[in-house]
């Protein structure tokens, strides 16, 4: 009998300084809820346990804290920080990783991760459109590819994790527009990505 694939499970990143937007990503309202609210909802609809990785200094934010939450343990390494506390949390465990500001990300592109996902693999991410290049905000990562991950980051072998991902060889899945996996980083972005959002916002 195969071995049973781990449990796969859900983390938003919420832990950016968001210092080119200028005010907290996580809070942007898109259809009238936070970036961070609709990203949480679309785990919850379809894995068991969805956590929100933030900074110790976020954990007291009145939107984070009404999700459970996992705090980064190190600093200066980007959304890797959270990935990994994650995988520190609970080791044997596969995590769809998604960013709480991928406004282009709907409930159907994550069903065709879940589909494509072979556990075999080292993990399963959607191929930009542009570039080629695997998204790795917007992936599933198996356990032992995230506890070599970790051991990389510890002896200072690099943090990125589209790197681990173009180093690893995951499954790729075909994105169905240019931007579904464009982010939400600057004024600009928000404008071109959630103009209504961006309308509220003048000041």
């Amino acid at each position: 009998m195969a071995d049973a694939a781990p449990p796969l499970l859900g983390l938003v990143l919420a832990g950016g300084r968001s210092e080119r937007l200028g005010r907290d990503k996580a809070a942007v309202m898109i259809d009238g809820r936070p970036l961070l609210e609709r990203a949480v909802a679309l785990l919850a609809a379809l894995l068991p346990e969805v956590w929100v990785a933030v900074r110790p200094e976020q954990a007291g934010d009145p939107l984070r804290g009404r999700f459970p939450l996992v705090t980064d343990a190190t600093t200066g390494i980007g959304p890797a920080a959270g990935i990994l506390a994650a995988h520190a949390a609970t080791p044997d465990a596969a995590w769809l990783v998604l960013a709480c500001d991928l406004p282009g990300i709907g409930s159907g592109d994550l069903g065709k991760l879940l589909a494509a996902r072979d556990p075999a693999r080292c993990a399963t991410a959607f191929r930009g459109a542009r570039d080629g290049r695997p998204e790795p905000l917007c992936a599933i990562y198996e356990p032992a590819t995230l506890a070599r991950f970790q051991r990389q980051v510890a002896g200072g072998g690099g943090s990125s994790p589209r790197a681990l991902l173009e180093a690893c060889g995951p499954v790729l899945v075909e994105t169905r527009a240019a931007d579904q996996l464009d982010s939400i980083n600057t004024g600009e972005d928000l404008r071109r990505l959630a103009p209504a959002a961006a309308d509220r916002l003048k000041p």
